[in-house]
């Protein structure tokens, strides 16, 4: 079976969605250079485009946002057909399973990092991955824990997310009053601002 791609708009209008019907990674990656696509072939040619300001690729769909000097309906139609036919001719692959944790450390890239947290950061993981992510993943985009120190619980916002109008509501309105109310009522949700 072959690629196909489906193209949808997300909570933020710099960013678009466009959805395989089969796996693409393994790992998410947020690449806004060259040096970050790390020989990943679809990231590559995809910024090559002047317009694409940067791509965030999770399992089967990968995020674009855009130069907001273009609309979408100009290039939505060629960036599906584009990587509709790149992935098809480049066949059924993983085109993450090829980073390690030293090619990640060695380029500086945006691939969610890999932490050890605290038996009361893990609880608030759980939480984030259960209720929050799915519906942030709908949207394009992704969201981790960065840490849970002194009633604070900073995350990481990536893909569709990151930039996006809407995201403070959605931290203070969604993931705070959530987090107070299953883990604790003194809680303050921020975002990192890397």
């Amino acid at each position: 079976m072959m690629y196909s791609i489906y193209a949808e708009s997300t909570p933020n209008p710099e960013v678009m969605k466009f959805v395989a019907n089969r796996m693409l990674a393994d790992k998410s990656i947020e690449i806004s250079t060259m040096e970050q696509a790390m020989g990943i072939s679809i990231a590559e040619e995809l910024l090559k485009f002047p317009f694409v300001k940067s791509i965030y690729l999770s399992s089967n769909f990968i995020s674009i946002s855009k130069e907001n000097t273009i609309a979408w309906e100009d290039i939505a139609m060629q960036l599906r057909a584009f990587i509709t036919n790149h992935l098809n001719d480049n066949g059924i692959k993983n085109y993450t399973e090829h980073i390690s944790s030293e090619k990640r450390k060695e380029t500086k890239s945006k691939i969610e990092p890999l932490k050890e947290f605290s038996s009361e950061e893990k609880k608030v993981e759980a939480i984030l991955n259960q209720y929050i992510k799915p519906a942030v993943e709908a949207d394009g985009g992704a969201i981790t824990l960065n840490y849970y120190k002194d009633d604070i619980v900073c995350v990481d916002l990536k893909g569709a997310c990151s930039g996006c109008p809407s995201a403070t509501s959605t931290l203070k309105g969604g993931i705070e009053a959530l987090l107070k109310e299953k883990l604790n009522p003194n809680i303050e949700v921020i975002a990192n601002e890397e």
